[in-house]
This record gives C-alpha cells, structure tokens and sequence, in this order.
C-alpha cells in the first residue's frame, strides 16, 4: 500500500473523512495542507530530501481568505507538481460532478482517481486508493456512465465556438459575422442553424438555452 501520502483539503471535515480512510487502509504517514502552495512547497522538500510522496489526494476547489495564494485551484497544483514529480499518482476528491471537467482532468491533467464528495465518498475513496495503487485508474460507475454519455457525442471546436457565442449573448442572426471574426469560415446563416438544430436534436433538447445549459453542466464551455 502507498507509503507517504499528500493531502491537499482547505476544508477541516473532509480532512478528517480523508484521515479516517487512511486510518482504515493503516496508512499512518499522511500529512495536510490546507492551500496549494503548501502542498507545492510539501513537495518540493519531499524531492530534495530524496523522499517523495506516493500519492497526492486533492480537492479540486479552495476558498480564498486573507492569504494570497499564487496557485489558485487543485487543477493548477496537479498541472505544477505533475512537472516536478511526473510518476506521483494523484487522486482528486471534489464535489465537482460535471462530465466535462472530470473527462479532462484524466485526458488532460493525467489523475489516476476521480471520487466525488457525496454519500458513501470514504467508501469509495477507499476503492479509488486500492485501484490506484495496482496501477488501475478509478471512476465510480455512475460518474463512468456520465463521461460515457459525454464522449458518445464528441463535439467540435467549431460547435463550442457556436454554443460559446449564444452563452454570451450573442443574437443567432449575427453568429456567422462573429465567426468570422474568429477567423473561423462559416457557410452562413442556414449552416449555422442546421448545426444548432443537429446538436439539439443528437443532444435531446429543445431549445438553444437548454443547450446552453446543457452545455455548461458538461463543462463543454
């Protein structure tokens, strides 16, 4: 089982959630921080002392309070400590449920587990640190499920561009001068529509603003 764990947590009752796991795994070197840069700072002195961490569980959100932080959110931490230990594995535990994010932060950032604040989470958290540790990456199946629905339709930079613009505003008559703009080279008017429509019908909504709303619940835009 991991040796020497980094827990990233601003917020003192899923500290002790992460802490009672540990306990029920017998994993006793654990140690907390409650902001980022600390975390950083943790690991950077892990690497010196030629004592790295196994693993780092971090949130993905930290309230901002009288300390100016210069990393800002678990994202960021992952991407800098990615850089300085690339074989750390890093399981991030978040109240974040939207498809789209989590899709990225295994894609992008490269986690290793992915287990949502809600009930049952230390269970969970329990199986997510057990699959990590033989090299298996770990989603729980509903939230599986949902990253599945997402990639079963792959949308384009070019529908994110035209969903982008209506989120801003933006009249569905002046989308083609816009893309334009972006030096992106519509068809037109009907070609943009045609798009929005096939978008909601493969989507199964009604209307442009439940595809906006649609849209943001992914994390597509």
């Amino acid at each position: 089982m991991f040796e020497k764990i980094l827990i990233a947590e601003d917020h003192e009752s899923s500290s002790i959630s992460v802490q009672k796991t540990l306990e029920d795994l017998h994993i006793t070197n654990a140690d907390y921080v409650y902001y980022c840069d600390d975390a950083l700072a943790k690991i950077q002195k892990s690497i010196r002392e030629n004592d790295p961490y196994d693993l780092l569980i971090t949130d993905l959100f930290f309230e901002e309070d009288h300390r100016e932080q210069n990393i800002k959110n678990g994202t960021e931490l992952i991407q800098k400590i990615r850089e300085l230990q690339p074989s750390i594995k890093v399981i991030v535990f978040s109240a974040e449920h939207r498809s789209g994010v989590i899709d990225s932060l295994f894609t992008q950032y490269h986690i290793n587990g992915y287990v949502r604040k809600a009930r049952n989470d230390s269970k969970e958290l329990k199986k997510s640190i057990a699959s990590v540790f033989i090299n298996e990456n770990y989603l729980s199946f509903d939230l599986k499920q949902e990253v599945k629905k997402l990639n079963s339709y792959e949308f384009t930079a070019y529908d994110i561009n035209i969903v982008s613009l209506l989120a801003k505003g933006i009249l569905q008559k002046n989308i083609p001068d816009h893309l334009k703009a972006k030096g992106i080279t519509p068809n037109g008017l009907s070609s943009v529509e045609k798009k929005l429509n096939s978008l909601k019908e493969d989507l199964q909504v009604t209307s442009n603003e439940q595809l906006i709303a649609f849209c943001k619940d992914l994390g597509v835009i």
